[in-house]
C-alpha cells in the first residue's frame, strides 16, 4: 500500500529520538535542586535535578567533574550547563553535563536549618538531656516501615550479636504524607506500654525528600520526650535528619544501630568467665594466706613465738639482777665521795675553823654590830674581842 507507514526497529526510533533531542538541546542551562546524587568509584557523578511539579536525571561524565568548584550534595540548589542526550538502550534521556554551579541554598535545607536553629534554642539537641544506653537489653524496639530492608538488617545484626535478644516490630510509615504522624504514634506507645529497653528509630537510605519525616518537628519532640532511650538510624552514612540531634545517641546506618544498642553475646560470656576465674583465683589466694596465718596459732608454734619474745626479756632481767649490787655498791661510793666533799666545803666556810686560823671577831660591845672597818672604831670606844676560845674587852686608844 501507498500509504503504508516505513518500519522502524527500535534500535532505529531511539537513534533517532537521541539525535533529535541532542540537535535541539545541544547547548542548554538548567536549574533546579539535587534530589539524589551518587558518586561512582568511576569518577562520574549520577544526579536528579527537580523543582516543584518535575525531575529530570542527569550525570557528569569523569572528563568533566574536574571543573568542579564544590561538592555538591542532596538539597543544592544548581545551575546545569550541558546538553540533552539519549540512552538507546534503555529508552530514556538524560541531561549530560558539563559544568555545574551553586545556584544558592535548596529550599529544603533551609527549611530544615531554620527548623534545627527553632529546637536548638529550646534545649531540644543540649548534651546533658542524652541518657547513656543500657549496656545489656532485653528487649530492644524497631520504630520502621516493617517492609523496608533496615528492620531486616537490624535483626540480622542483633540475632548474630545475641540470639537471646528479643526485637519488637512499631511498623510505621518512613516517608510521604502521615509518615511523621505514624512514627510519633509508635513512640508513644512503646514508651506509654515500656515494652523495651532501647528504641531503634530509623529506615534506610534515600533523598532528603524520602527523609523528611524524621525532621518533622513532632518527630524531634517524640525522639526528645522518649523516656526510653532512644538510638537514631536514618539514612545510611551522609544522611542526617534532626531527629539524629535529639536522639540520645545516633548511627551512620540501621545496621550500626543494631550493634550499638546489642553487646555481642558470646564476648560477654568470655568477660564474665575471665572475671569469674580473676575472683575464684584472688580469693584462692587470700585462704591460703589466712590458711598460712591460722596455723601460725597452733600451742606448739604459740608456746615457741611466746618462747621467742620472752627470752630476749629473760635475758635483759638476769643480766640487771647481776649488775644491780654492783650498780648500787657504785652509786653509795659515789654519794659518800659526794657528802665528803660537802662536809669539808662546809667545814671550810665555818666560822670557828676560820678563828681556829688566828682569826678573832671584833664587836661594838655597845651595840654588838661586827667590825669590818677600823676607820669606824673611834677613841674610847668599848670592843668585845672573841678569838678562838674565850672573849674578852678591850677599849680602844
Amino acid at each position: 500500500m501507498a500509504n503504508e507507514l516505513p518500519v522502524l526497529t527500535v534500535t532505529q526510533i531511539n537513534n533517532q529520538i537521541k539525535d533529535l533531542l541532542q540537535m535541539t538541546f545541544r547547548s542548554i542551562c538548567v536549574e533546579g535542586e539535587i534530589s539524589g546524587i551518587t558518586f561512582q568509584s568511576s569518577g562520574h557523578i549520577y544526579l536528579t535535578l527537580k523543582d516543584e511539579a518535575c525531575q529530570i536525571s542527569a550525570c557528569m561524565w569523569r572528563s568533566s567533574t574536574g571543573s568542579l568548584s564544590f561538592r555538591p550534595k542532596t538539597g543544592d540548589k544548581v545551575r546545569c550547563f550541558g546538553y540533552i542526550s539519549a540512552y538507546p538502550q534503555r529508552g530514556n534521556y538524560q541531561l549530560i553535563i558539563n559544568r555545574m554551579e551553586m545556584a544558592g541554598i535548596g529550599d529544603v535545607l533551609v527549611m530544615l536549618e531554620m527548623r534545627k536553629q527553632k529546637l536548638a534554642q529550646e534545649g531540644l539537641f543540649a548534651p546533658e538531656h542524652k541518657r547513656p544506653l543500657p549496656f545489656f537489653p532485653k528487649t530492644i524496639g524497631v520504630v520502621t516501615s516493617p517492609t523496608g530492608a533496615a528492620f531486616r538488617d537490624i535483626c540480622q545484626t542483633a540475632m548474630g550479636r545475641n540470639p537471646h535478644i528479643q526485637i519488637i516490630l512499631f511498623p510505621a510509615m518512613v516517608q510521604g504524607e502521615g509518615a511523621a504522624e505514624t512514627i510519633c504514634k509508635m513512640i508513644e506507645i512503646a514508651n506509654f506500654y515500656k515494652m523495651c529497653d532501647v528504641l531503634i528509630v530509623g529506615r534506610g537510605g534515600g533523598s532528603q525528600e524520602d527523609l523528611l519525616p524524621f525532621s518533622e518537628e513532632s518527630v524531634v519532640r517524640s525522639v526528645y520526650n522518649s523516656a526510653i532511650p532512644v538510638i537514631s538510624a536514618v539514612g545510611h552514612e551522609i544522611d542526617w535528619s534532626l531527629a539524629d540531634f535529639a536522639a540520645d545517641s545516633r548511627a551512620a546506618t540501621p545496621t550500626q544501630a543494631a550493634e550499638i544498642a546489642v553487646p555481642v553475646y558470646g564476648e560477654l560470656i568470655q568477660r564474665i568467665q575471665w572475671y569469674k576465674n580473676d575472683l575464684y583465683n584472688t580469693i584462692s589466694k587470700e585462704v591460703q594466706n589466712k590458711l598460712l596465718m591460722v596455723r601460725s596459732f597452733k600451742p606448739e608454734n604459740l608456746e615457741m613465738q611466746f618462747r621467742n619474745i620472752e627470752a630476749p626479756y629473760l635475758m635483759r632481767f638476769e643480766n640487771a639482777k647481776r649488775e644491780l649490787p654492783e650498780n648500787l655498791q657504785n652509786k653509795i661510793k659515789d654519794l659518800k665521795q659526794q657528802i665528803n666533799q660537802n662536809i669539808t666545803i662546809l667545814e671550810g666556810a665555818s666560822p670557828a675553823t676560820i678563828l681556829n686560823r688566828g682569826y678573832s671577831m671584833v664587836r661594838d660591845k655597845l651595840t654588838g654590830d661586827i667590825i669590818r672597818d677600823a676607820a669606824v672604831v673611834m677613841p674610847g670606844m668599848e670592843l668585845e674581842i672573841t678569838p678562838s676560845r674565850g672573849s674578852f674587852i678591850a677599849t680602844a686608844k
